[in-house]
């Protein structure tokens, strides 16, 4: 079997695809640091969130910092990379908002600073126009790849001579 499409959503899914990573997140980003709160407000299993968090820390995604001494307790900030991901979690909420709640049960709503509700929507940095998936066009970097898999492979061998 030959390797899967190098791809970095396949890579990033590696490192925050699990459930309680993502949950992680939302509680940092929601102001929630320490691991009682997470324990309580996410519902894992503690040795499932330790494990969670240690990969995160690891990952650079979250960073550790003692808060007490005795008994020694630390508390989990998000990092750069990991505020770079919370608008993952926005799109993922509001999609589930839409699609599995019909957005009328929902159980939080995410106030912008100038007041209003926020609806998260993607946009071309260089335009600005919301990105539709019929305005895109993949232009594969892997060498090998193309949008439908890899590359015919050109023949080797004696039956290459014409």
């Amino acid at each position: 079997m030959k390797d899967p499409r190098p791809c970095s959503i396949a890579d990033a899914l590696a490192l925050v695809g699990e459930k309680y990573s993502l949950l992680v997140l939302r509680e940092v980003c929601l102001g929630n640091e320490r691991f009682d709160q997470l324990v309580r407000n996410i519902g894992a299993p503690r040795d499932v969130l330790a494990t969670r968090l240690r990969r995160l820390v690891e990952a650079g995604i979250l960073e550790k910092e003692a808060y007490s001494e005795r008994p020694r307790r630390f508390r989990y900030r998000p990092t750069r990379a990991g505020l770079e991901l919370e608008p993952v979690l926005m799109t993922l909420m509001a999609w589930g908002d839409r699609h599995l709640r019909g957005d009328t049960d929902r159980p939080m709503v995410l106030e912008h600073v100038c007041g209003h509700e926020l609806v998260p929507v993607v946009t071309c940095s260089a335009c600005g126009d919301a990105v539709r998936h019929d305005d895109l066009t993949a232009h594969p970097q892997a060498p090998g790849w193309t949008t439908s898999g890899p590359a015919p492979q050109p023949p080797v061998g004696p039956a290459a001579v014409p």
